[in-house]
């Protein structure tokens, strides 16, 4: 079939309503419907569908890419039973996270919990990386839509297995550096802490953070430069003085390896875009200087070798700017 960008979207079962099969398309996106180790506020585990049924409402003229609607991508069908089991082991997880913050004592019930919780987002991990793998043997690129910044582990293992060196673009107002956050090994919060242990990921680049503990801090310095945090009150400081997002994005190219995994938590941006995201805070970037960035990134002749997307909200207006931000990755990862 061939797609026809100026007639209305249809509602077909895949992004964009594009035509294409995943046997044909150029790129795969892996849809992770869980939330489990949200702290703040659930709901992101239904980001995905919702980004979908957004997604027919663009109109898919691109500046960043030439005929981009021809640029074939497909996403594999979403599980409502999937859904379901991942709702149920969340509230699981809700149970032990509202013990820690009225300070009441851990039993043996709980300590087995946890173990229940981890082994099963380890699960969700293995599952994403076996699906990925499956997809880059076969010379496609993956992308992937969460759900919470967990989501992509599996993702980013897959690529190591393929890429000896790469670096990581993290667009985000979190540095996720925590160590099993709220005893949660494959928290939200510990995306980055765990992708550190996979050594062909020589370098996290963030750009936006503006929540943080010490704990992180002190990772970040004792890094050795493998972590390089662009955070958004210097961002902000630096633009007041005079200094353009041209400029600045320049300087976090310069710190980019020469191949780039993209990690995009969408509360990155102005929680305004987002403000039903799974931990918003006030500050962030509009899409387009995101978007600005990402461009920049791929006229410096690097790499982009996959991405996520990641806490978008279930809402109308959060899926609306998720689904934009979706298309613009798949025409930055597109050849």
């Amino acid at each position: 079939m061939e797609f026809n960008p100026n007639e209305v979207g249809v509602n077909n079962g895949n992004i964009f309503g594009f035509p294409y099969s995943i046997e044909e398309s150029q790129i795969v996106i892996i849809p992770v419907q869980s939330d489990i180790t949200c702290s703040y506020s659930k709901g992101t585990a239904e980001g995905p569908k919702a980004v979908l049924e957004a997604s027919t409402q663009l109109d898919f003229f691109s500046p960043y890419a030439e005929k981009a609607w021809t640029k074939k991508v497909a996403m594999i069908s979403l599980d409502e039973k999937e859904l379901k089991r991942n709702r149920k082991v969340g509230e699981k997880a809700s149970q032990l996270i509202e013990k820690l913050e009225n300070e009441e004592p851990f039993n043996n019930s709980d300590k087995e919990l946890y173990e229940e919780i981890n082994e099963y987002c380890n699960s969700l991990n293995c599952k994403v990386e076996e699906q990925a793998l499956q997809f880059l043997n076969q010379g496609k690129k993956v992308g992937l839509l969460g759900g919470d910044h967990n989501s992509p582990l599996g993702l980013i293992k897959a690529l190591a297995k393929k890429h000896p060196d790469f670096g990581i673009l993290q667009i985000d107002a979190h540095a996720d550096l925590r160590a099993a956050y709220e005893g949660f090994v494959y928290s939200h919060a510990s995306i980055m802490f765990n992708a550190l242990k996979t050594k062909e990921v020589s370098k996290i680049v963030q750009v936006g953070i503006r929540d943080i503990c010490p704990a992180e801090i002190e990772i970040i310095e004792s890094s050795k430069g493998r972590i390089k945090t662009f955070f958004d009150w210097d961002i902000k400081a630096e633009s007041y003085k005079g200094k353009t997002w041209e400029q600045q994005c320049n300087e976090i190219i310069k710190e980019l390896p020469q191949k780039i995994y993209i990690s995009f938590d969408i509360d990155g941006l102005d929680p305004k875009l987002c403000p039903n995201t799974g931990t918003p805070v006030a500050g962030g970037f509009d899409l387009e200087q995101i978007n600005f960035l990402f461009q920049k990134v791929k006229l410096s002749g690097k790499e982009i070798i996959g991405f996520d997307l990641n806490e978008v909200g279930k809402e109308e207006w959060d899926a609306n700017v998720g689904a934009r931000a979706l298309y613009r990755l798949c025409n930055f990862l597109a050849d």
